[in-house]
């Protein structure tokens, strides 16, 4: 055997290859010598002509942002395969760019020589693929291979623009007043509706003016009139309305062209409604953040439950476009919240002040702001103690509260707890010294059953009322966690260890189960493992924090995890909660089906297969520490 494969025998991925195919691969290397150093390939330009395996000197490899700033600089040496990833996986464009330094020698092998090794030689394949796919689990790798330009791609379309009719969009019911209503009680009508415009009727109940929080603030308190004088005299005129059958082109152009922040809808020669024009364009949004805020200006049930379904299309349009799935998890917890805070504020609003001060909390999934677009409920309500006399009527209160919101945020589409984990379950709605003795019986008690609803209310989250009501839980809970609880975190160990990663004999492939005529894997019992250590974990160390990365990143900083296991683990439990958002709302969007957490193989490709593989033997690593640390048992 000559020198040049006695070199490519211990090069990855040559060794992987018979000796005669090896020997017979060294006659096809052209050797190239650089005289000087320089850039050799530039990222998504070059287009490659074979590998390079690097025989004496270095490349220096990296990407440019758009800034021109170099990212994930790696230096490649002697024995490094060069350009496989670029060539199988990139239509053979390089995806990095590659500075040589002087002196450099490589053996280069033409591209169809290396493609036909890769059909002829399975193992030499599935290095290149098993590389790709562990470097996808790097957010910064996967942000360049992707090359996401923005994370704030356009909404609605130009088609949905000039097909869309008003409508489709809700609109806002018309509060008026008498033309000689004075100003002070015309300001009072617009506080108690929360209205930025009231519309001024004659005396022949005709729409004559309007006014707004403008109006009153130039006409009136610039000018220094009185209070009472008539809103006649300081209207706004002329109105402009438009047809209820208008497209939502016209509306936006006849609010520019006749300069009016508001506008009457007309149905059959009278006003039905009007719009405002922050309305109209946050319905046409750019971004996320309009997104939710036209979800903070919707008026009614029926506009709650639309802005929710329109949440899919959204969320698989940031993951195609290479948004981290950490800030989907967020944006989707921030919808959620912001329906059902309306919620709240509409059943106060209805029922009257609460008789005690109280917080709503949200649990489960929702309390670690991880929702999927396979959600219910999962909340409960805790008051402050009152004395005797009064108990009754706030729990009453609180009952009928709670069971009027639950009802509407089933009617918006986040459907009943089956398990009944909702503050409408007179066993999740009690005082604060009643929740205190939920803790300690759970946390003294310790069989599995007490210990899953201990977990559950772990995860807890305020979302709307007293906050320190809540943080006094906490507090609580901390003093009684420095007790001796080893048998609190023993079962909770155990629901850790209750799911395998679905893999099979040896880590070769994904173990499945059929669901019809199609084999898959249940994501949902994947992820729950993760989620279940890093809580026993934090709970250990006393870390309040609720989201899962939000928890890993703490025990990071506390010694509890090295930096390279935050890291395997958050990159793992992204990567998978990444694939079963996409999947629910593909099966929403394109399916119009409910959405299952069952992925169907058949449906993965080769280099998807390969890094839930990797990710199933770091859940499995993790695993068997959990199993040290909390059960004295390596084997469980």
């Amino acid at each position: 055997m000559n020198a040049r494969a006695e070199f490519l025998k211990t090069s990855a991925p040559f060794h992987l290859l018979p000796d005669d195919v090896i020997e017979a691969t060294a006659g096809l290397l052209q050797e190239v010598k650089y005289q000087k150093d320089g850039i050799i390939y530039k990222q998504q330009t070059s287009n490659l002509k074979g590998i390079d395996i690097i025989v004496d000197g270095e490349y220096e490899s990296f990407f440019y942002d758009s800034s021109q700033n170099k990212r994930l600089v790696e230096i490649y040496g002697k024995g490094f395969c060069f350009g496989g990833i670029s060539m199988l996986l990139n239509e053979k464009k390089c995806l990095r760019t590659i500075v040589v330094k002087k002196g450099t020698v490589v053996y280069t092998l033409a591209r169809k020589y290396f493609k036909n090794l890769c059909q002829a030689y399975e193992p030499f394949f599935q290095y290149f693929i098993t590389e790709f796919s562990r470097r996808m689990l790097d957010d910064e790798f996967a942000h360049f291979y992707k090359n996401s330009s923005s994370f704030e791609q356009h909404y609605t379309t130009p088609d949905q623009l000039f097909s869309k009719r008003i409508e489709s969009i809700e609109y806002r019911e018309i509060v008026s007043c008498n033309e000689h209503e004075p100003v002070f009680e015309a300001a009072k009508q617009m506080a108690q509706y929360k209205l930025s415009c009231l519309f001024i009727k004659s005396d022949a109940g005709k729409l004559i003016g309007f006014i707004t929080d403008i109006t009153i603030r130039d006409k009136v308190v610039v000018k220094q009139l009185p209070y009472n004088t008539e809103v006649r005299n300081i209207m706004d005129n002329p109105l402009v309305s438009i047809n209820s059958d208008a497209y939502v082109y016209e509306i936006i152009l006849q609010m520019f062209r006749n300069r009016t922040r508001y506008l009457l809808i007309e149905k059959d020669g009278a006003y039905i409604g009007f719009i405002t024009r922050n309305k109209l364009l946050s319905e046409q949004g750019q971004s996320p953040l309009v997104f939710i805020q036209s979800v903070r200006q919707a008026v009614s049930l029926d506009e709650l439950k639309r802005k929710w379904e329109a949440v899919p299309e959204l969320i698989l349009q940031l993951l195609n476009n290479g948004v981290h799935t950490e800030i989907v998890n967020q944006l989707i917890a921030t919808v959620s919240d912001t329906i059902a805070v309306k919620i709240i504020e509409t059943v106060i609003k209805e029922m009257g002040p609460p008789p005690a001060k109280f917080v709503f909390m949200v649990l489960g999934s929702e309390g670690r702001k991880e929702q999927t677009l396979k959600t219910d409920q999962d909340n409960a309500i805790i008051y402050e103690d009152k004395a005797n006399e009064q108990r009754e009527l706030v729990r009453d209160y609180f009952l009928q509260f709670a069971t009027s919101v639950s009802d509407r945020l089933n009617q918006v589409g986040f459907v009943y707890c089956t398990g009944g984990y909702m503050a409408q379950n007179p066993k999740w709605t009690h005082s604060l010294s009643h929740w205190k003795r939920n803790y300690d019986s759970w946390m003294a008690e310790s069989v599995p059953e007490t210990v899953i609803q201990f977990s559950t209310f772990f995860d807890c989250r305020y979302l709307y009322g007293e906050a320190s009501i809540l943080e006094e839980l906490k507090a609580y809970l901390d003093v009684e966690l420095k007790k001796p609880m080893e048998k609190l975190f023993f079962f909770m160990a155990k629901n850790a260890l209750q799911y395998e990663p679905p893999l099979t004999t040896f880590f070769k492939n994904i173990k499945t189960f059929k669901v019809g005529d199609h084999e898959v894997f249940d994501i949902k019992k994947t992820m729950t493992p993760i989620v279940d250590l890093v809580r026993v974990f934090a709970l250990r160390h006393h870390i309040f924090e609720v989201n899962t990365g939000e928890r890993l990143k703490a025990l990071k900083e506390l010694g509890v995890f090295t930096e390279e296991e935050c890291l395997e683990l958050l990159q793992s439990y992204y990567y998978l909660m990444g694939m079963r958002l996409k999947k629910h709302a593909t099966q929403i969007i394109h399916d119009h089906t409910l959405p299952d957490n069952f992925i169907n193989t058949n449906t993965l490709t080769r280099i998807d297969k390969i890094t839930l593989i990797e990710i199933f033997k770091t859940i499995e690593n993790f695993q068997s520490k959990i199993r040290i640390t909390f059960t004295n048992n390596l084997l469980g």
